[in-house]
């Protein structure tokens, strides 16, 4: 939190190392994630953002997630507009400069249902194959989208991320 002003993120590391098919899902969707963030411009819409991380995703043959998405981000952390990671074929907002949205591709290597345990917090694939997520918080401006959760990112001379 900075201020008031809630920061989303995440990133997938391998601990300790994994095989040649768990590193291609953990590289794609971090591609994915920064497709996503190429399209998030004022004048777009979030299903820009939402077809570029699928075609991503399923160009590579793995499957999106669709129980979970990214979303608007501001006092709390998550806020209005959903931001699917695949075109769902509902109307979809236009993006404006100043808006923050947190963009979260979930990639799975098998099919893309999950359930989350009894914990109600642990979150796993139904087909018990391995999953990646990566996510940034964006605010949306007319060029390109600004990163604000880059860990060396520096506000006000404190770190944030």
């Amino acid at each position: 939190m900075f201020q008031g002003f809630i920061g989303d993120t995440a990133r997938t590391v391998a601990v300790g190392g994994c095989d040649l098919q768990a590193q291609k899902l953990i590289d794609v969707t971090e591609k994915a994630l920064y497709e996503g963030i190429s399209q998030a411009v004022a004048g777009n819409r979030v299903s820009d953002i939402s077809r570029a991380v699928q075609e991503c995703v399923e160009s590579h043959g793995f499957s999106v997630v669709r129980e979970f998405v990214g979303h608007g981000v501001g006092r709390t952390v998550h806020e209005d507009p959903q931001v699917p990671n695949f075109v769902d074929g509902k109307s979809s907002p236009k993006l404006r400069a100043g808006m923050t949205i947190a963009i979260e591709p979930m990639v799975n290597a098998g099919k893309p249902e999950v359930r989350v345990l009894s914990d109600g917090w642990t979150v796993v694939t139904a087909d018990g194959l391995p999953s990646a997520h990566f996510e940034h918080t964006v605010i949306i401006t007319d060029a390109a989208a600004e990163i604000l959760t880059w860990p060396e990112k520096t506000l006000c001379g404190l770190k944030a991320g």
